[in-house]
């Protein structure tokens, strides 16, 4: 009878987390295919209805480990009541937003969600019988992939029936219901370090990645080699180094470095980095390339609802992959996902870069790339997971969602910049343009195939925690 009900637990924990996780994903996702309607509806410029995203990004970005840390140190679940809080609030707050001055702010806050993956991984691997938390961490990360794809098919069909203010109140109802169902019956972990908040530390973290992010996602409209541009790198690069330093020197740090210094850590965070390039790429040129028009001679003229459609094999790729990568990395451990998703991912793009012609290689591409990336993403976290102590699980996992990130926003722009830098004659951009970019696409992800082989074997969870039990 304690066994059912020890199971039950479990199983309905996760499915709170998967809740939060799906409406994160969901908020991260929607606003971009929909991001004209929404600056046409609140009378603002491009730049203005740009920083919609990059409000977001930055956010998430700065929020994410300082509440992975805060977690592992107070509670996970507290942390992530706290930050459910935030996200609904600030999703309101965008559903109501009649102005780009609010809507920005409620981005803001709603950055805060980001810290749901890497807390959702920490209370898998501290509630979760051991041989079930690699499945469970699978899962999750499957998800992140599948709301993803789900926001930018669903985003069409929501602001052509109704308005843009329903990509935020939909959303709002799932955050919503995981946060009561999380504060009601997901218990405490009793897993908590004790220490001080390093205060200097989230400052550093938070100055080098706002001066890396704003120039990364303004470089366009501000140019690659303007003055601010050049002067907002440096300043990240000059305080990313003195964050290092200081990391390593303070007694209780945000970040530890020693743990990032693991191989299977900083490898495995550079293969992250890798893979943000190729995903959030593929979910910027795919749509780009279908809505051109036939007079191109290579485009499916696609309306916003039509190009989400294009993206629906990736996210059934992704609810396909995830599971069987949880089970691998039970049987024959997580490196392996990791090989198959950047192959598989690999080959993707140079479907994409070689075969574009029909609209069934369009999809089949995809569901390729769903399926690599499927792989990947629930892998890299195990391997995370796998290689931290059960105390820095929360911090380690979301340093590691960063880096994507950081990946993510590169892998966009310099995309883009690749079509842009190819436009023909007629204004519109040339097909070459996105051959080369879906080619380079395939070389990142060759290049993480390398990293990956070289990533060590971290200890498996279960023998580390039953090596800690005996202990």
């Amino acid at each position: 009878m304690t066994d059912a009900v020890h199971r039950q637990h479990y199983n309905v924990t996760f499915a709170l987390l998967a809740m939060a996780a799906v409406a994160y994903a969901l908020l991260q996702s929607l606003v971009a295919p929909a991001l004209l309607t929404i600056q046409h509806d609140l009378d603002t410029t491009t730049t203005g209805a740009a920083w919609i995203l990059t409000a977001y990004l930055l956010s998430a970005s700065v929020i994410t480990p300082i509440a992975g840390r805060l977690g592992d140190m107070f509670g996970k679940k507290r942390a992530l009541v706290t930050v459910l809080v935030i996200l609904a609030l600030g999703t309101a707050l965008a559903g109501l937003a009649t102005s780009i001055g609010v809507m920005i702010v409620a981005r803001v806050i709603q950055g805060a969600g980001g810290a749901v993956f890497p807390l959702a991984f920490a209370i898998i691997r501290d509630e979760f019988p051991i041989e079930r938390v690699p499945h469970g961490i699978a899962l999750i990360s499957a998800i992140m992939g599948i709301g993803g794809g789900l926001g930018i098919v669903l985003a069409g069909p929501i602001v052509e029936h109704l308005s843009y203010h329903w990509l935020f109140w939909f959303p709002l109802i799932a955050v919503v219901v995981a946060m009561l169902g999380t504060l009601f019956f997901v218990p405490e972990s009793p897993i908590k370090t004790p220490g001080r908040v390093d205060t200097v530390g989230a400052v550093l973290l938070a100055g080098w990645l706002v001066a890396l992010l704003v120039p990364v996602s303004e470089g366009p409209s501000w140019g690659w080699t303007a003055p601010r541009t050049i002067g907002l790198l440096a300043t990240s690069g000059a305080l990313l180094v003195v964050w290092v330093r200081f990391e390593w020197r303070t007694r209780m740090p945000l970040v530890d470095m020693r743990m990032m210094r693991l191989p299977p850590v900083w490898k495995t965070n550079l293969a992250a980095f890798v893979f943000g390039y190729g995903m959030f790429a593929s979910f910027v040129l795919v749509p780009q390339f279908v809505e051109l028009p036939t007079s191109t001679g290579f485009g499916f003229g696609a309306s916003v609802t039509e190009a989400g459609l294009f993206m629906l094999p990736a996210t059934v790729g992704m609810l396909a992959a995830g599971p069987i990568s949880g089970r691998l990395s039970s049987t024959v451990g997580s490196k392996v996902p990791l090989l198959v998703g950047a192959a598989v991912s690999c080959f993707a793009f140079v479907i994409l870069a070689f075969a574009h012609t029909h609209g069934w290689q369009i999809y089949f591409a995809m569901l390729v790339m769903g399926v690599g990336i499927g792989f990947a993403f629930a892998s890299m976290a195990n391997l995370i997971v796998e290689s931290v102590d059960v105390t820095q699980t929360g911090v380690a996992t979301g340093m590691n969602t960063i880096v994507r990130s950081i990946g993510g926003a590169i892998g966009s722009q310099l995309s883009a910049g690749i079509v842009t830098a190819t436009v023909a004659s007629t204004g519109l951009p040339s097909e070459r343009g996105f051959t080369i970019a879906f080619a380079s696409c395939a070389v990142a992800l060759a290049v993480a195939f390398v990293v990956a082989l070289r990533i060590p074997a971290p200890v498996r969870v279960a023998a580390r925690e039953e090596m800690a039990q005996a202990a």
